[in-house]
């Protein structure tokens, strides 16, 4: 199946989200901390932070303290998200919003140190192009680090689905090598990718369903299938779920990417004017003495 998402579709789930998003997001929240943590082992003293992707905004309080001095961006393309973000951090230090999608972003070229991105690449419809936005937009020196889902998240769903209809009712996920090799080809330096799978328990199937409803995860695929689901398949697809059941329990597997790299010198713009090679002034540096 074409892996395309339907970003209208997504944006409307998240803003119907927004106000009760934190009461179901523990899984988001844990992730966020264990990234904020990983930052005490980062030397940077930005001057811009970026929060990409991010939501009703649990990060920026973090990041807000970490890092007093700087100016902090929050971007997220549900303006609902972003109305609860905009509390964020202290009174001297709120957040900047900015409504617009992570493909095509506001900023100028060389003006963010520091991206920060919780659980929102999945959102894309092409790494290739974030992340060159993202270069684009990082000095040199700049950090880019960022979490995502793994193709086992919610495996247990996607295999409860699929022995019910056959249809892909779960949203597929992008494999850890294949983003970093997006990475690599966007001339990131030194990234390390890493993952961990993270396992949260329900006592019934319409548990979850209700979780993911309050978070806006929905399946936004352009491809996904339309229409209301019948009893007799949802009762199938719960059926298949039970088999899953250990302890009382059900699992509910997600598998967490985390990333991170770096932005290295970058090369000077150049333009082939016919008659040779011209390099815009801006790229010249000043000379010392006369």
């Amino acid at each position: 199946m074409n892996r395309q998402i339907d970003k209208a579709f997504a944006r409307r789930s998240f803003e119907a989200a927004a106000e009760r998003y934190d009461d179901a997001a523990v899984l988001q929240h844990e992730i966020a901390g264990r990234m904020l943590e990983r930052l005490d082992y980062v030397r940077l003293q930005p001057r811009t932070v970026l929060d990409l992707g991010c939501g009703t905004g649990f990060a920026l309080d973090g990041l807000s303290r970490r890092y007093r001095r700087a100016r902090v961006l929050a971007l997220d393309f549900s303006v609902n998200m972003l109305r609860l973000a905009r509390r964020r951090g202290s009174w001297l230090n709120r957040p900047k919003p900015i409504c617009a999608d992570l493909e095509a972003l506001p900023l100028a070229a060389d003006s963010v140190d520091l991206i920060f991105s919780n659980a929102a690449l999945q959102w894309s419809n092409d790494l290739d192009a974030v992340f060159a936005e993202l270069m684009r937009v990082l000095r040199p020196g700049g950090l880019l680090m960022f979490t995502t889902f793994g193709p086992d998240t919610l495996m247990e769903l996607r295999e409860a689905w699929a022995a019910a209809d056959g249809g892909a009712r779960v949203s597929p996920f992008v494999d850890m090598h294949d983003i970093g090799d997006a990475l690599v080809r966007a001339r990131f330096a030194d990234p390390v990718m890493d993952a961990e799978r993270m396992t949260v328990t329900y006592d019934a199937v319409g548990d979850l369903m209700r979780d993911l409803k309050q978070i806006g995860a929905h399946n936004a695929l352009l491809e996904r299938p339309r229409g209301l689901t019948g009893r007799r398949r949802l009762a199938a697809m719960q059926r298949h779920y039970e088999s899953r059941r250990s302890a009382g329990r059900l699992p509910a597997t997600w598998e967490v990417v985390y990333g991170h790299a770096w932005v290295g010198a970058k090369a000077q713009p150049q333009f082939d004017t016919g008659d040779g090679i011209a390099v815009p002034i801006s790229a010249i540096g000043g000379r010392s003495g006369r």
